[in-house]
């Protein structure tokens, strides 16, 4: 059921947006977006940052998103948008592109909301209702909870650090940041090509975007920075040296182009095995950076797709559906996770096949700015992958990810818990590591690696709420702490 304050509310902020637009078309002008298609955008990354999977079809969600938004979307297209531009990991700490603008337009003396308040003061009201929404759809999690609460806080800071949140007359013309306003992590930004189909935008063309706008850009990362990202990744000991094996010979083939001299042939592409929570999808996305870096691929973005993505239900849909996933991937890594579905015993009927054929195809034909990686179980993989020659000449280079030990759990539990600002005293924290070292020893037929500790620290999270709520005087000590009640299980 639609909520018509909301609806209204939502129309009003769009609006405001074309105010914006209609009083300084040059504001936006190289970004070659309006302003209300800047902020119908960056809410619906909003949403799908949000978004934690319930085991529902998703209908209510996407129902949600056509209501507010007036935008129509597949279950599989909201999905592979979550994951392609919703989850780099400075996503919660990154203010939304369109408030960046109504910023610099509030600082220079644009024209105020019908409210009075600043325009940036409306855009983060309208990121926060309709984000508080979204989540109470179905049961909002602990997670949807804490990321909606960190987003909103972190909306506010931006507005505090350049004299926007307090709406009491106060001049921003005089205000000292505005002479130095920036604009931050903007290369993580995404657009809409003109024809409304989604597709990532690169850090260069951001870049030099942002630049022709005489804002400043945090630099990105360097080669170094990405591997010490990489060798800083808990466990993963052979993953680390195979990569850092593959990336040295990608540096000695660089330097021997350069000299004139004959490269050795090697494949980029990858099979990673292993079961699921082994880091698997961390990895890649951080690949496709290093890829970048090492100028092996011209953007480095990673679209991780599995057999829903590329598969349709009738002859011919496939080939064009597979088509549209590889071309959005070229210039970084296209993932194709639990890739063994696409081979089904030989089913004339299936169009798991086509998919292949068509794959294969297209990585030929971009083979110069196209990584293409292969995950899932290391039976199920070897199989896929000498099912067919093509497949098989192509994935010769596995990169095996063992499950994690458990006093490797232990510190991805912690770190996960950082993040989110919770400690464990020392009896939980002994506790945790007792706990998570069982689990990871018994290795029953569910178990999730990475996203065990994330669950049970989810748990413990609800545990501690429901512990400390009645306290009359809740310290901050209180709010961070998980003690022996909170995780014990």
């Amino acid at each position: 059921m639609i909520d018509y304050t909301l609806k209204n509310k939502v129309d009003a902020t769009f609006k405001m947006m074309d105010d914006i637009y209609n009083s300084n078309p040059q504001l936006t002008i190289s970004t070659g977006m309006t302003c209300r298609e800047m902020l119908k955008y960056n809410l619906l990354q909003f949403i799908g940052f949000l978004f934690e999977s319930d085991g529902t079809d998703g209908r209510l969600e996407l129902d949600f998103i056509r209501d507010y938004l007036g935008t129509i979307m597949s279950i599989n297209q909201f999905l592979n948008f979550k994951y392609g531009k919703c989850m780099d990991k400075d996503f919660i700490n990154t203010p939304p592109r369109v408030l960046l603008y109504t910023a610099k337009h509030d600082m220079s003396g644009g024209i105020k909301a019908p409210t009075g308040r600043p325009m940036s003061k409306e855009v983060v009201d309208i990121f926060k209702d309709l984000g508080t929404a979204f989540i109470a759809i179905n049961s909002e999690t602990v997670t949807e909870v804490a990321n909606l609460s960190n987003y909103g806080l972190m909306l506010d800071n931006f507005l505090k650090q350049y004299g926007l949140y307090f709406t009491d007359g106060i001049s921003h013309k005089n205000n000292p940041k505005n002479k130095n306003f920036r604009k931050n992590n903007t290369n993580s930004s995404s657009t809409p090509n003109k024809a409304g189909v989604i597709k990532q935008a690169t850090a260069s063309k951001t870049s030099t975007a942002a630049a022709s706008e005489g804002l400043d850009l945090e630099p990105e990362e360097t080669l170094e920075q990405l591997m010490e990202e990489l060798n800083t990744l808990v466990g993963l000991k052979s993953v680390k040296q195979d990569l850092t094996n593959l990336i040295n010979l990608v540096k000695i083939r660089k330097l021997r182009e350069e000299r004139g001299m004959k490269q050795p042939d090697i494949t980029l592409h990858l099979v990673f095995s292993g079961n699921p929570g082994t880091g698997k999808t961390t990895v890649a996305r951080l690949l496709a950076k290093i890829y970048k870096a090492l100028g092996v691929v011209s953007e480095g973005q990673l679209v991780e797709v599995d057999r829903s993505g590329l598969v349709a239900g009738y002859v011919g849909q496939t080939a064009s559906q597979t088509a549209e996933v590889v071309e959005s991937a070229i210039g970084g890594i296209l993932f194709i996770d639990e890739a063994y579905t696409l081979i089904k015993g030989g089913d004339e009927k299936d169009f798991g096949q086509e998919a292949v054929d068509t794959l294969l195809k297209l990585m030929e034909d971009n083979r110069d700015d196209l990584i293409v990686i292969v995950a899932g179980y290391t039976d199920k993989m070897e199989e896929f992958v000498n099912s067919n020659p093509g497949l098989k000449s192509r994935f010769n280079k596995y990169i095996f990810f063992n499950d994690y030990t458990g006093s490797e759990l232990t510190k991805i539990f912690n770190n996960m818990a950082k993040k989110q600002e919770y400690v464990t005293d020392e009896e939980a924290g002994t506790f945790v590591k007792n706990y998570l070292t069982k689990k990871a020893k018994a290795h029953e037929e569910n178990f999730a690696n990475a996203r065990e500790a994330r669950n049970y620290l989810e748990r413990c999270i609800e545990r501690q709420a429901t512990r400390i709520v009645e306290i009359s005087d809740i310290s901050d000590e209180d709010l961070r702490t998980l003690t022996i009640k909170d995780v014990t299980e």
